[in-house]
This record gives C-alpha cells, structure tokens and sequence, in this order.
C-alpha cells in the first residue's frame, strides 16, 4: 500500500513536469505560446497575420499595431482548455507613440496554468502513516511577457514591428525557467489586399530549467522509478508565418478571406504537407461582418493525414474547424470564439471569450 501511494504521489508531480517542460526537446517547447491571443484570431483559426489591426497584433505580427489609430486600447482573453483543465490568460496595453509616422507601443502578458494540483508526496510519513494534512497543492504555470513596437515605413502601405519577449516557467517550489526571444514581422496593404510576414524566435528562444527538490522527495522518485529531473535548456527553433487577406466592403456586408502557411522545422509526417523536418501548416479563416456591427466567422487548420490504426496503408484527411461571433459596442468589441468544433483527435472543444476597448482621440492628438 505504501509504494503504491509513493508511485502515485510522484506520478501527480511528475505530470506536471512531462506536460509542461518537455525538457531538452526543439519541437514542442513553450507550446502555450503557439496557443494565439484574441477570440477573433481564434475564429479564424489564427489566419490574421496578414489582417490583424488591434493591439493583439503584438502577438500575431506587431507590423500590425501601426495600423491603429486610437492612442490607447486595452485587450484581454480567458479561456479553458483541455476540458477546462488549463486556465489561458491574457491581457494587452497599447499606446500610440508618433501619430504621424504611425508608431505604436504594447506591452502584452499570457498566462497558462494548471492549477490546484494535488501535491501528495509527503502523504506517506516515514513510519507509513496516512496523513492528509500533509497534502498541499501548486501550479505548474507558464507566463509569457511581450514588449512590443510597430510603425509604418516608405512607401506607403508598409509597416514593420517586433516584441521582445521574457519566459517564466515554474512548477510549484519544484523547479522553475527563465527564457527570452524575439520576433519580427512586416505587413504591406494596397486597396483590397494585404500581405504579412511573421518570423517567430528569430533568435532561437531558450529556456533555462533549475529544479530544487529535497532529498526525501528524490528518494520518493527514485524508489517509485522515476527520474529525478535535472537543470536542462530548451531550444525554441524559429517559426515563419505567412498570410494573405482580401477584403470586399460593400454598402451593408464586408466579406474577409484570409489564408496562411505556418513553416516550422518540427517536421511531422501527419501534417498534409510536410516532411520528416519541415513543417508546412496551412491555415485558412473567413469573417463576413453587417453594417460593421455583428460578425461572423469560421476557420480550418490542424490538416493532417491520419494512418488507418487497423491498415497502416490507409490514411484518411482530417481537420479541425473553429467557428466565431463579434459585436461592435462602439469602443467596446465583445468576441467568442469556439475552438476545435468537431472535437479532433479526442480534444474537447474550448470556449473562448475576449473583450477589448478603444480610447478616442477627441482632441486630435496622442493621449
């Protein structure tokens, strides 16, 4: 009875640490940043790189941000993933800096956690006695910090941005990462259509892990056969995302097509266009919006071949479909957004909701 509570006591801590660390791997580091901000962008299935004009635009191209015009906007996001179990946050503050070369400045915050975790590794005294009290809870919670900046360029119809973004990781008292990186992106916009441009970690974003365990809690790990975990660094590889959008206004209807190839180095034969190192992952996402009011969306991604578990020569084409709401209150947009509709792959499907103010410029200049 005593090793089977060990075993399960370290397996609840080490959950945590397998699905949040992903410790030495250059795939799937800081995924919760590949998550997206922004209940419009979700709609459309993240195809907003080339069509993005709101503070979010610090996450999704900050070439974006110089297409605001309001000196001050405020943007936040919940949503619940994984059948609620992980809490995605999110918060943005942008400010116009140079009205007149169109320079605007963000600072964006996203946190991602798992809460209340039952910490159940001292629930076993050394004499074998059972003792609640003992239990404690923690979080394992990933933050993401973005400082970002954008302005227009010459000629007219281009802009260029970037952010600069700090990582914190942690895993209760357990062990904890520091990270940094940066990216880079550029949009051009001509009458009906627009092109973007996102180059994600450009500078190869790390993570740094250091744990700190007691020596009780590495005996626990190592007579239940578990690792201990030791202090690693996690290599973020870069990313390039680009989009295209076209739009088409008429007197009561706007109708927005937006497509989008996301290439990354984390190579996986399910993708339907990619190879055993390059990744090609295309996107696509659609919004008709009345009498600049209410809007509706819809976006595909996550194409894959699936092999046939029962005939690995059979494979069939699946794919994940986002659907999504707006309402333009005047200064107030109120968004939703309801991802992986179809529920792929066994995921449940998330709810997300994101709010976002505009401040006026009455007197016609910077606040």
């Amino acid at each position: 009875m005593r090793a089977i509570f060990r075993k399960y006591s370290s397996c609840l801590v080490l959950l945590a640490l397998s699905q949040l660390t992903f410790a030495q791997s250059p795939n799937f580091v800081n995924e919760f940043l590949n998550i997206g901000v922004g209940a419009r962008a979700h709609g459309m299935f993240g195809s907003v790189v080339a069509d993005v004009n709101d503070v979010t635009a610090a996450f999704w191209n900050p070439a974006g941000l110089s297409t605001i015009d309001e000196p001050f906007e405020v943007s936040a996001m919940h949503a619940e993933w994984f059948g609620s179990v992980a809490n995605y946050d999110y918060i943005s503050f942008g400010k116009q800096l140079d009205k007149e070369i169109g320079s605007y400045g963000a600072i964006s915050i996203i946190r991602m956690a798992i809460d209340n975790i039952p910490n159940t590794l001292n629930l076993i005294g050394p004499d074998g006695s059972v003792d609640y009290d003992r239990v404690t809870s923690f979080s394992a919670a990933d933050y993401g910090i973005f400082l970002s900046y954008g302005r227009n360029l010459k000629p007219a119809g281009m802009s260029l941005g970037g952010s600069i973004k700090v990582i914190r990781r942690s895993i209760g008292s357990f062990g904890g990462a520091w990270g940094f990186g940066a990216d880079v992106g550029w949009m051009w916009k001509r009458d009906k259509l627009s092109i973007g441009v996102m180059a994600k970690d450009i500078t190869t974003t790390f993570n740094t892990w250091s744990f700190d365990l007691t020596e009780e809690e590495k005996i626990i790990f190592q007579q239940t056969g578990n690792d201990i975990p030791v202090s690693s660094t996690e290599i973020n590889l870069p990313k390039l995302l680009i989009g295209a959008s076209y739009k088409i206004a008429k007197e009561k209807l706007s109708y927005t097509i937006n497509g989008q190839l996301n290439i990354s180095s984390n190579g996986t034969k399910a993708g339907v266009l990619s190879s055993e190192k390059i990744n090609l992952d295309p996107t696509f996402g659609f919004e008709i919006g009345f009498v600049n009011k209410v809007y509706v969306r819809a976006g595909v991604g996550n194409i894959q071949n699936v092999i046939n578990p029962a005939n690995s020569n059979a494979s069939s084409l699946e794919f994940q479909p986002n659907i999504g709401l707006g309402l333009n209150l005047g200064r107030i947009n109120v968004d939703y957004a309801l991802g992986n509709l179809a529920e792929v792959a066994g995921i449940p499907s998330s709810h997300i909701i994101s709010l976002r103010l505009r401040f006026e410029d009455r007197n016609s200049s910077s606040l």
